[in-house]
């Protein structure tokens, strides 16, 4: 078993030689992350999905802590919302940016005062204030979708990701895997894109790729169904990228 040392000092050895550390499942999750997984205070429907969406590990691999300032992209029906506004505590916050109402989240942040709500569209500002981490999950795909100018969504996203992180900060990305050599031809069919044409298009926005974990990879599947499709839903093979924004930059 990969214990905390081994693994920082796997992911310590990797930097230097330049290569992604690969993250597995086994690192140890903080106590901060286990007791907001545990949390009474979460869903029981949010609970019924944690199987298949192992957050435990997924928050430890972004390395989210208590204080934190986080700002969450697409938050959807806020299931990662209300993770973490449970980890960052009353002394972190969680800026949830959606370009559509979200209901679910706005509910969650009438009891939960670390959380707020802003309605913005591709390119905007993020978070009134720097933050530690920018955070989206199964959305990157969907950014492709949509135009911003003469662009698509995606690179005015990763701008903005990358003006609203603090030196040092985390940009947390996953997504459904597409086919190999797909890039980003499946995003509006399949909803899915290729790993290697994130990493390409996020670090041309000034990041560097830190880690990635196969915690939510599932070999099984092909990647030539939707996402959506009965028995796949939730199975999905899914990249998990972690990159860094320099410490030297501003």
């Amino acid at each position: 078993m990969m214990n905390r040392r081994m693994f920082g000092a796997g992911a310590a050895a990797a930097v230097l030689l330049g290569v992604p550390f690969l993250a597995t499942a086994t690192a140890q999750v903080p106590r901060a992350i286990a007791d907001a997984v545990a949390s009474p205070e979460r869903p029981e429907a949010d609970k019924a999905r944690d199987t298949d969406r192992r957050p435990a590990e997924l928050l430890a691999f972004a390395g989210v802590r208590p204080g934190w300032e986080v700002a969450e992209l697409a938050p959807g029906g806020g299931y990662f919302t209300r993770l973490l506004s449970l980890v960052v505590g009353e002394q972190g916050h969680v800026h949830a940016n959606s370009s559509r109402p979200v209901p679910a989240v706005q509910t969650w942040a009438q009891t939960h005062p670390n959380v707020s709500v802003q309605m913005t569209t591709a390119g905007q500002v993020i978070a009134p204030e720097p933050v530690d981490l920018v955070w989206t999950t199964q959305n990157y795909h969907d950014f492709k979708n949509a135009k911003v100018g003469d662009g698509d969504a995606a690179a005015a996203t990763n701008a903005a990701a990358f003006a609203a992180l603090k030196p040092g900060g985390v940009y947390l990305v996953s997504d459904h895997q597409g086919a190999p050599g797909s890039g980003a031809t499946q995003t509006s069919t399949l909803h899915r894109i290729e790993d290697a044409a994130v990493i390409r298009e996020v670090e041309a926005a000034g990041f560097r790729l830190e880690a990635r974990s196969d915690i939510l990879r599932h070999p099984a599947d092909d990647h030539m169904q939707k996402v959506f499709e009965t028995g796949l839903r939730g199975k999905t093979d899914q990249f998990v990228l972690r990159f860094r924004k320099p410490a030297t930059a501003r």
